[in-house]
């Protein structure tokens, strides 16, 4: 994922309306490869939250399990990080992948990858990569920060408009488009 795409990013206060707008894209043909999902997972004191194998695949218990469990047969990639200020965070989709990179210090998106006060700079960056500018990156932390759910769209601006037409009815929060004039090299 290029901050060469455009994103918007819808805000929603539960999982079950964050997995109703997933499955209603997917319902009306929407490219699942274009779908990223982040959420701050339940507090979970001694239990295990989850566990990630090869190929991809994880397995998450918990209050949200089903939710994420369903979520990461739809989409690719998958993460789970707990980021310092924020919490628990699972992230699937080039989002995931967006996280990982920024952690190990890699390259997402021509922007270098930096762990930064831990999990904390890392999604920072990785929303940053994306091409989300920066007071957006802050409220979307702040959205994570108070268990709301960030449904990622990918793509150019016509997917963005199909987009937001599909999801009207669904419950969101916020909805907001960053072209992709507002890089992260900005």
């Amino acid at each position: 994922m290029t901050p060469t795409q455009d994103i918007a990013v819808a805000v929603y206060d539960s999982h079950t309306k964050a997995e109703d707008a997933v499955k209603a894209l997917q319902h009306a043909g929407f490219d699942m490869k274009k779908l990223s999902i982040a959420g701050r997972d339940y507090e979970t004191k001694e239990h295990v939250v989850g566990f990630f194998n090869a190929g991809d695949r994880a397995k998450f218990f918990g209050k949200l399990g089903v939710f994420w469990g369903g979520m990461a047969g739809l989409l690719l990639g998958v993460v789970f990080v707990v980021v310092p200020t924020v919490g628990p965070i699972v992230a699937l989709g080039p989002f995931a992948a967006a996280l990982v990179s920024t952690l190990t210090g890699g390259v997402v998106g021509g922007v270098e990858g930096a762990v930064l006060a831990g999990g904390a700079g890392a999604l920072f960056g990785a929303l940053s990569a994306l091409g989300i500018p920066k007071d957006a990156v802050l409220h979307y932390e702040t959205e994570l920060k108070a268990r709301h759910f960030l449904l990622l769209v990918h793509g150019d601006p016509k997917d963005m408009h199909r987009a937001k037409d599909l999801l009207a009815q669904s419950g969101y929060l916020s909805f907001t488009h960053h072209p992709k004039a507002h890089s992260a090299a900005q």
